[in-house]
Parts: C-alpha cells; sequence; structure tokens
C-alpha cells in the first residue's frame, strides 16, 4: 500500500507524520488524507508541493503499492 509522508506543517495539522492511503493517483491520495486529517490539514495542503518516490509530482500522475508519497510545505529560515 502506499506510504503518505508529511512534513513540517502538514505533519503538524494531520497529527501524524506518515500514513498508509490505498489510492490509484496522487489526487486520491490526497483526497483520502483530506478526509481523514480535515479542515486544518486541507488549508495547509494548497501551499505543499507533492513528490512520488523523490521526484516532483501532479494530481493525476499514478501512484503504485510500493509508492511513497511526500507533502512538503514551504520552508523558510536562513540567516541574514
Amino acid at each position: 500500500m502506499p506510504v503518505l509522508r508529511l512534513f513540517a506543517a502538514a505533519r503538524e495539522a494531520a497529527g501524524t507524520g506518515h500514513d498508509t492511503v490505498e489510492a490509484g493517483d496522487v489526487a486520491s491520495v490526497l483526497a483520502e488524507a483530506v478526509n481523514r486529517y480535515g479542515e486544518r490539514f486541507a488549508e495547509v495542503l494548497p501551499t505543499c508541493r507533492i513528490w512520488v518516490n523523490g521526484d516532483p509530482a501532479e494530481s493525476g500522475d499514478p501512484v503504485g503499492t510500493d509508492d511513497e508519497i511526500a507533502v512538503l510545505p514551504p520552508v523558510s529560515g536562513g540567516a541574514e
């Protein structure tokens, strides 16, 4: 089953850093995640980048049983 990995604000909103989600494409995985984790997660999701197995992904990209889907919110910081 595909593994969903959540980072930073997405992880906080979901209350977990990982889950398994049975779905056929990226959009279905994310829809199930919104269903599971609710409105707070849904609010964070539009700002996130989605990666499948370390490569940037689009919503229609297929997801297989051994794939890892990462949800990465924007990161800020650094030194002046």
